[in-house]
């Protein structure tokens, strides 16, 4: 018999099959996270660009990228804060159809890499079949759990997440494994729904709220120590200026921007 977290675990990895073998045409579950529409599965890229330019990429980001690998996901712009280097090793935490890892490896050039590392399986041949189209050399996807990553220890420059840690139901593990595998002097920079509040019972309880970015989200201060716990330091969590209105677009009338916010996080090992 399952258990309760392999359900909810089950639960998203289904969704967000769903939203790759429906690549660039949204998940179905009416928010902004899953890019799509409740009643419709159609290809919507006005609606794409419009969510992508609201939670901070730019039009370049938008037209220099393999076309499927954006499907309106995300919550911020991991990219912008991360400061990416050429020559750098690079990590994506949920990297789904690879639309950060393919902004990355622009920045950090041949002499760099991209891993992204996601667990849906119909997520990471999307992903492949859209670096094989790019004839890429630089980036490469891996199946696998973010508590559990496919990577060797002390191998990775920087660390990279878009609105996915949220999805976890151990996010101190997550942590725990981006501690594992930065090098000395290596940085996570990340984009995340966190709570600012209370967040009620039957929005935590509801999987489809799980599933939107919205249900799993930690308590802000408890995000904080775990980042510590684990051995993080300089760590660094600012609220999105416009993130109610990102919110907003996920659940509309729930008031749901009075207890969650998107966040950046940063913070480096030593």
């Amino acid at each position: 018999m399952l258990s309760k977290k392999e359900e909810i675990r089950g639960h998203i990895r289904k969704r967000y099959a769903g939203v790759a073998l429906n690549a660039s045409k949204g998940c179905g579950c009416g928010s902004g996270c899953c890019g799509g529409d409740q009643n419709t599965l159609d290809y919507n890229p006005k609606y794409i660009e419009e969510v992508s330019s609201k939670i901070g990429y730019t039009e370049s980001d938008l037209v220099n990228v393999p076309e499927e690998a954006n499907m309106g996901l995300g919550c911020g712009n991991p990219i912008a804060i991360a400061g990416l280097k050429e020559g750098e090793v690079v990590l994506d935490l949920g990297s789904g159809g690879g639309f950060d890892c393919f902004l990355a490896r622009r920045q950090v050039g041949e002499s760099g890499y991209v891993i992204g590392v996601d667990m849906t399986p119909e997520m990471i041949q999307l992903s492949r079949k859209n670096v094989e189209k790019s004839e890429y050399t630089n980036v490469e996807f891996r199946l696998g759990e973010i508590e559990h990553l496919p990577i060797r220890d002390t191998s990775i420059d920087v660390i990279i997440s878009n609105c996915v840690i949220n999805l976890s139901l151990d996010k101190e593990q997550v942590f725990r494994e981006a501690y594992r595998v930065l090098k000395s002097g290596g940085r996570l920079s990340i984009s995340d729904v966190m709570a600012t509040a209370k967040v009620p019972e039957n929005i935590k309880q509801d999987l489809a709220m799980v599933c939107d970015c919205i249900g799993g989200a930690e308590y802000v201060d408890n995000i904080r120590i775990m980042l510590e716990k684990v051995g993080f330091k300089d760590i660094r969590m600012i609220p999105k200026d416009n993130s109610r209105q990102i919110i907003k677009l996920w659940a509309p009338n729930t008031n749901i921007e009075d207890y969650v916010a998107s966040f950046i996080i940063e913070a480096k090992k030593e």
